[in-house]
């Protein structure tokens, strides 16, 4: 069962810790997802890995209906988490990447929803509790925004960020960090 105290780890490292096209890789996505370090990268990979291990399984058991009803499961949960469109079929689970699933935290919610400059800017102001979904303050930057949550995100009240004239505030249209291609790129895949 284990101890509580030392909660069992939620990632897997890579198999090779020495591989260039990777480390490059990561480097990338640490920089423009406003990371912290290359573990968030790799709890992002194996929540992916599990939900297509799982997508997997399900294709082997087509028909069943026990099956059946796991698939519609899945395919709710990923569409309530705004990963998948409401039409999406069990294929596409197979299609994800990794950006599908840094886009739907927190952090890079509130990046673009245009509440801060830049990814880096947005996880300071969420672990300074300057953000709240809900009416309810969130301080974990990992946060994964469910679609129904995702119109509520705003500053919370008490925060200096919630006068209009405080010069760290991004203006409501402005939307700096990502050229306009990589806005609409995000917003089309967010409805598709």
């Amino acid at each position: 069962m284990g101890d509580p105290k030392f909660p069992r780890k939620k990632y897997e490292t890579p198999s090779h810790p020495w591989e260039a096209k990777r480390i490059e890789r990561e480097k990338e996505m640490v920089q423009k997802y406003g990371l912290r370090n290359k573990r968030e990268i790799w709890k992002a990979e194996t929540f992916l890995r599990r939900i297509r291990g799982h997508a997997r399984d399900l294709f082997v058991g087509a028909g069943e209906e026990q099956t059946e009803k796991e698939k519609e499961e899945l395919l709710k949960r990923m569409v309530m988490l705004g990963i998948l469109s409401p039409s999406s079929q069990l294929d596409d689970i197979l299609a994800l990447t990794i950006e599908d699933v840094l886009t739907r935290r927190l952090q890079m919610q509130v990046y673009l929803h245009g509440l801060s400059y830049t990814p880096k800017q947005a996880r300071q102001m969420i672990t300074h509790g300057h953000i709240v979904i809900n009416g309810k303050k969130v301080r974990v930057p990992s946060y994964m925004v469910k679609k129904s949550e995702e119109s509520t995100i705003q500053y919370m009240s008490a925060s200096p960020f919630s006068d209009e004239m405080h010069p760290m505030r991004p203006k409501a249209e402005q939307r700096t960090g990502m050229n306009e291609a990589e806005v609409k790129e995000m917003e089309t895949k967010k409805e598709v």
